[in-house]
């Protein structure tokens, strides 16, 4: 099991409240594969450094959890399907 951290970038015409319970149905691809979801934490509205898809606005949010890496790669594929995410990143806090 590695720890990962990754970043969601969502359109800002998602309503804020509704991004922690939709990622969380994403996130039971972890903990169904015996991974832990470690934080979720929804920064909220942010100005994007530059436009992604005409959108100058973004909701953030920042996920930290353990997993193997094919449910790792699963997460990333499911969340890229989703119209709402205009970005993601999925990172390995410990690779150098």
């Amino acid at each position: 099991m590695r720890k990962y951290e990754m970043m969601v970038i969502l359109d800002p015409e998602v309503d804020e409240r509704t991004v922690k319970p939709s990622l969380e149905k994403y996130l039971a691809v972890v903990t169904n594969d015996k991974g832990t979801i470690d934080s979720l934490d929804v920064w909220g509205r942010r100005r994007l450094a530059y436009p992604i898809k005409k959108k100058t606005d973004g909701v953030y949010a920042v996920i930290n959890f353990t997993a193997e890496s094919p449910t790792a790669k699963e997460l990333e594929r499911q969340l890229g399907l989703n119209e709402t995410i205009l970005r993601l990143k999925l990172l390995r806090p410990d690779a150098h």
